[in-house]
């Protein structure tokens, strides 16, 4: 990790750092644009045969392999995994489902003035795609992630996709009872998810995490299907002033070992802090490649002259997990994806089994929206009655806002009401 402060010469490197960070949301994806745009293409035109030939090609999946995994197989992974994964699965879901069921929005109707009603009905997608990555690990997690929400909010048909499905997250999908699970990634994947093929059905929206190619097809793909967000690799920022120096460096060697572009950060005006972590950093990250590169090429230490100036620079870099020290911290946050109080409050069982979701906004995106909960699969529906009372009071306030507009015939519409009552 490298070490920088805001002192002396030290501050113009770090606001280099700090716009350069700041701008991370532009992932290069124009350098796969074109390749995934052909496969897009492809699969939309199509159909089933171009589906199953970029997965043999690019999942390494051959087409005598079933595109759709069926239910007998998703009921024996569950058979074969152990007793421990087992109640993991079963706390992680529980914790999941009662924290979406408590974001859930209220239906409501109002009386602005007498003769108008006014109100919200709360409707679930019709169907939606949860995309789950099998790469270097499997990661059962995310299908309960993205699924889960979905189930609270009441969407029939819940679709996941996932190359070559490790037996855990099959096993997952058995948990809930989902049995539309296909055996299929990449671009591809997702270009089926968003205009359907014979074999798989489109969906409304897609949601879920995937690589440098999954993420530019759910960008192409988006004005013609819903999208949660784009993601980007994984973001730690910790901004302490006494924090236990194991515990900080334990989770910056967690989420690094993610990906060897994860950025990890610690925002400290504690020089002494500062230099134990960075100490315990090498220490924990010294069996860890993945982790160590990332640390290597993607890891900051930032001491500043003030804690101000800390949490200043914590909400300008709007992370995807962003540890504080206490409850008062949260005061001065604004900033983040997923916020962690504490020493206790270790990253990793955000990520498994506390509830709130780990599909969460990197890139900067913080700034405009949480992670992904409940009410991405829900729509608000607004409703609204009058009677002649009601025309008769709002009525010429919206045929002024009409004219001043010029738009006649929406005057005229509400005016000939007016002459009615």
């Amino acid at each position: 990790m490298e070490v920088l402060t805001t002192s002396g010469s030290g501050a113009r490197k770090v606001e280099r750092l700090l716009r350069s960070l700041e701008q991370r949301g532009a992932v290069n994806l124009n350098r796969v644009e074109r390749q995934v745009r052909r496969i897009v293409d492809d699969v939309r035109e199509g159909g089933d045969r171009a589906l199953l030939a970029a997965r043999a090609h690019f999942d390494g999946v051959t087409r005598k392999e079933p595109l759709r995994i069926a239910p007998g197989d998703l009921h024996r992974a569950w058979q074969q995994t152990s007793p421990e994964l087992h109640a993991a699965l079963k706390l992680a879901a529980r914790n999941i489902t009662e924290f979406a069921k408590r974001q859930l929005p209220q239906e409501f109707e109002i009386e602005p003035v007498p003769g108008v009603k006014t109100g919200q009905r709360v409707r679930p997608l019709a169907a939606v795609g949860c995309y789950v990555p099998s790469g270097r690990h499997p990661l059962p997690s995310s299908l309960l992630m993205t699924a889960i929400p979905a189930l609270v909010a009441g969407v029939k048909r819940i679709v996941i996709v996932s190359p070559r499905p490790a037996r855990e997250t099959l096993a997952a999908a058995a948990l809930l009872d989902l049995d539309e699970v296909y055996q299929v990634g990449g671009a591809q994947a997702i270009a089926a998810l968003a205009y359907g093929t014979p074999s798989l059905p489109r969906v409304d929206k897609i949601v879920g995490p995937g690589n440098l190619y999954v993420t530019a097809a759910k960008r192409m793909v988006a004005f013609d299907c819903g999208i949660d967000m784009l993601a980007g690799p994984t973001e730690i920022v910790v901004c302490s002033e006494r924090g236990h120096p194991e515990a900080i460096a334990a989770d910056l060697v967690a989420q690094a070992e993610h990906d060897t572009e994860t950025r990890s950060l610690l925002v400290t005006s504690q020089s002494e802090l500062a230099k134990h972590v960075l100490s315990e950093v090498k220490e924990q990250s010294r069996g860890n490649p993945v982790a160590r590169e990332a640390l290597r090429n993607h890891g900051y230490v930032i001491v500043t002259d003030t804690k101000e100036q800390a949490r200043e620079i914590a909400n300008r870099l709007a992370a995807e997990h962003l540890t504080v020290d206490s409850e008062e911290d949260l005061d001065w946050v604004q900033h983040a994806g997923s916020v962690f109080i504490g020493n206790w409050s270790s990253q990793p069982l955000g990520d498994y089994v506390s509830g709130p979701n780990h599909t969460l906004p990197t890139g900067g995106a913080a700034r405009i929206r949480g992670g992904l909960s409940v009410m991405d699969f829900l729509r608000l529906v607004t409703v609204q009655s009058y009677t002649a009372d009601g025309v008769r009071a709002l009525g010429p306030g919206a045929v002024a806002l009409a004219n001043a507009e010029g738009l006649s015939g929406h005057a005229a519409a509400v005016e000939r009401r007016l002459a009615r009552v």
